[in-house]
């Protein structure tokens, strides 16, 4: 208890919590805006933290983040363009609840359980850390293998629609991971002589192409009638009871994040794809997915916030980071002196307190925060069709040059809107193209990596206990559709 003491005196000192408000409030600008991420976000206050003491330092990064994770949530909802990739995974429904003249639902909904979801992950993060670390560090390639593959296998059932156009959406998304030079090898691959290709392709240009751009030539070229725009009621209307009756998929996304989050390398998107699946395998209604349903969004949205406290995890207790966050918070502790590990908590554990404290903090300040950001946000619903896709059209152009100050990105960008236009109006879901593109490099390097440890033996895959138990659950995966069909003809 005394540590927990001096750690609130630390946190409760009228520097920290103004530092905390600033850092919440560049947040949620930062994530509205398409193309600029919470990792970018953070990248762009490191150089502030250098005059900083390292509680205000690290506080002001875990505010910011906690922050961008949610308001990409916001033109996701409004305009069908993902803020952040996490928010890729439940944007169609939150989209649908807009255009059926309810934005306020979806986004208190993502509000609340973006809330919800981050209290749980910092709660396990301040008393299951060293626990939910040391499962961490038991996986190797193999067991990232098995990861990356149940995460790709979710394309199945986040897909909408033909299951085969779901197959082939996804077999795009992985072409277009395997493009570049590869990792283990260094052999470039489908660049055909192109110097910007060897890099391989963008996955934010892509995202805010397939979404965005697919949006607005989806605008362009519809010939009926344009709907009147929505009107936003009430943010927390019928909020608090919606959430209790879906108890489930908040506790579950919350639980699902915090454990995915925990997993070095892993982090809030592969944690909001996967809880968007489970909770369709779930559900009882799972043909409402993607069309404004609740289950996916409140789950999905849980997880990515709870994933993103538990990343912290590894971090902390064992230096190694979870995600692109927190590599970029290692190295801002060891500028302040300070060397991630299990000595930490040894040395300074009102400082390790005094983070957890400043990213509960930040999480209830979600709270205000996100509702006043909403508020403003509904102006964007009276813009007139013909002025504001305009605008978003240079929005996405701004956020594609930003991530490399290259026109290449825009030009991915312009590709993949095309290509994703071309892909809804042939009634084959973007979705599962975009989980390929996010876990393909991850799925083939863990692969490679652990065939050449065995020297080519497939055993290698099954002959750890967590490998072989994440096998098997891929492998049910794969055989429910086949189990369904077979007992339906009989």
């Amino acid at each position: 208890m005394d540590v927990m003491w001096e750690a609130l005196l630390l946190v409760a000192r009228p520097d920290v919590l103004l530092t905390i408000l600033a850092a919440s409030t560049l947040g949620i600008v930062i994530g509205a805006i398409p193309g600029l991420t919470a990792v970018m976000g953070v990248a762009l206050l490191v150089p502030i933290t250098f005059f900083m003491d390292p509680v205000p330092a690290i506080a002001a990064i875990a505010a910011l983040a906690a922050m961008a994770i949610f308001s990409g949530d916001i033109p996701g909802a409004l305009l069908r363009i993902p803020g952040t990739p996490a928010s890729a995974a439940y944007v169609d429904d939150a989209f649908a609840m807009t255009r059926a003249g309810r934005p306020e639902r979806g986004l208190g909904l993502s509000l609340g359980s973006a809330l919800i979801g981050g209290v749980i992950g910092v709660l396990l993060l301040m008393f299951a850390a060293p626990l939910l670390a040391r499962f961490a560090t038991n996986f190797s390639s193999v067991e990232y293998f098995w990861l990356a593959l149940l995460g790709l296998s979710c394309a199945a059932i986040v897909s909408t629609g033909s299951a085969l156009k779901g197959v082939l959406s996804l077999i795009f998304g992985l072409f277009v991971a395997f493009i570049g030079i590869d990792e283990v090898a260094g052999q470039p691959r489908f660049t055909f002589g192109s110097f910007e290709l060897m890099g391989g392709v963008s996955f934010i240009p892509a995202m805010i192409g397939m979404f965005a751009l697919t949006e607005i030539l989806r605008n362009a070229t519809r010939n009926a009638p344009k709907p009147e725009a929505p009107r936003m009621g009430p943010v927390f209307a019928g909020l608090g009871s919606t959430l209790v009756r879906r108890w489930r998929n908040v506790l579950r996304g919350g639980l699902t994040g915090s454990l995915v989050g925990a997993l070095p390398g892993a982090g809030a998107d592969i944690a909001a794809w996967v809880s968007y699946a489970i909770a369709k395998r779930r559900s009882r209604t799972p043909e409402k997915f993607g069309t404004g349903h609740d289950e996916g969004l409140i789950e999905a949205g849980a997880s990515n916030n709870a994933a993103l406290s538990s990343a912290w995890v590894p971090t902390l207790v064992f230096g190694i980071p979870g995600d692109s966050i927190t590599a970029i918070v290692i190295g801002v502790l060891y500028l302040k002196g300070l060397e991630p590990g299990p000595i930490i908590f040894v040395k300074t554990p009102e400082l390790i307190y005094a983070i957890f404290l400043s990213f509960l903090l930040a999480n209830l300040l979600l709270l205000p925060l996100g509702w006043a950001v909403i508020r403003l946000a509904r102006h964007l619903l009276r813009v007139p069709q013909a002025y504001l896709m305009p605008i978003v059209l240079c929005a996405c152009i701004v956020g594609s040059f930003a991530i490399n100050n290259s026109p290449f990105g825009v030009g991915i960008m312009l590709a993949f809107g095309v290509i994703g236009w071309l892909f809804e109006e042939n009634g084959i879901p973007v979705a599962p193209a975009i989980l390929g593109i996010v876990l393909g490099a991850m799925l083939e390097f863990n692969f490679v990596t652990s065939m050449l440890k065995s020297k080519g033996d497939l055993m290698t895959f099954v002959e750890r206990p967590i490998a072989a138990g994440l096998g098997l659950v891929v492998l049910l995966l794969w055989a429910a559709p086949v189990l369904r069909a077979l007992r339906s003809r009989t």
